[in-house]
């Protein structure tokens, strides 16, 4: 059970919060985005629950990071200890990948723990990252992260600092859960 989103359409109602304080229309958010105006309608209604790649278009088109998209309204303030159990989760209902949100909305970088099981492939749009840097550390398991025809396996210990915006896929093609960090800054934009 996700506590990022927990209560009704919480994710629905910020997707169309996001897209109001822009003054954007369906179609704005559509084209922009590459989701389709019926998709997103179902979101902002709670008729649907978006996959982590349809979230990741969503959020990229609205420049903003997964983390900033499913960060709760109030958070644990600085020099607070967050126990474990309090520690905001989401997960994505198409591949039962899991993120737990690390950090707390004040700290300077996102900080996030992804779970992804066996066979679960996450592909991720350029756009994501065109304002943001991020760094990939696996603690666990085994994972491919897939750019065109270059395929980059890390295990345990590894890390991968994520270049130019391109078209990724998330891939754990192991035989059980793949853990891994992921620690993302924000880059000017223009």
């Amino acid at each position: 059970m996700s506590t990022l989103m927990d209560g009704p359409n919480v994710l629905g109602r910020r997707v169309k919060a996001e897209r109001a304080r822009r003054g954007w229309s369906l179609a704005r958010l559509a084209d922009a985005s590459g989701v389709s105006r019926a998709m997103i309608s179902k979101i902002e209604r709670g008729q649907s629950s978006p996959t982590a790649a349809l979230l990741g278009k969503l959020s990229a088109a609205l420049e903003l990071s997964m983390t900033e998209m499913l960060a709760p309204e109030d958070g644990a303030a600085p020099g607070q200890v967050r126990r474990a159990a309090d520690i905001p989760d989401w997960t994505d209902p198409g591949t039962g990948y899991l993120r737990r949100q690390i950090s707390g909305p004040g700290f300077p970088a996102d900080v996030t723990e992804i779970v992804l099981p066996a066979g679960a492939r996450v592909p991720m749009p350029a756009a994501s990252y065109a304002f943001i840097a991020q760094l990939v550390w696996v603690l666990d398991g085994r994972l491919s992260l897939v750019e065109g025809a270059a395929a980059h396996v890390l295990t345990a210990g590894d890390t991968f600092e994520l270049g130019m915006p391109q078209a990724r896929e998330f891939v754990n093609d192991g035989t059980g859960e793949c853990r891994y960090l992921v620690v993302v800054t924000r880059k000017a934009t223009a």
